[in-house]
């Protein structure tokens, strides 16, 4: 399984942005689909995921302002991230598996100014 992973970029606070991961190999709707990210210094963290059944799982931190989804169809995974703050500053990971953590992509920038 291959991931790729894009999306990212530099953006003010309260701002949005849309990461997407796209799938390649392995039978995509069989697995999870989640989102990690890891800040300098700081231990990478699971922001959230989502399973094979549609169901979502959302880090405290993110809960409400996050909104991961998966395409099946396309092998694509997203993470909409509405009113980011400086604290979501950090590279995000895609990640897929019959269990977390699983397959790792490479990791897409988020940098929030304040």
């Amino acid at each position: 399984v291959q991931l790729q992973a894009s999306g990212g970029g530099l953006v003010q606070a309260g701002g949005s942005l849309r990461l997407t991961c796209a799938a390649s190999g392995g039978i995509f709707s069989n697995m999870i689909m989640a989102w990690y990210r890891q800040a300098p210094g700081q231990q990478r963290e699971l922001v959230a995921f989502v399973s094979t059944r549609g169901g979502t799982w959302y880090a405290d931190s993110v809960k409400g302002r996050f909104s991961i989804s998966r395409e099946n169809v396309k092998k694509t995974g997203y993470l909409q991230m509405n009113s980011l703050k400086p604290e979501d500053t950090s590279v995000y990971y895609c990640n897929m598996g019959r269990r977390l953590p699983g397959y790792w992509g490479q990791g897409t920038q988020v940098t929030v100014s304040s």
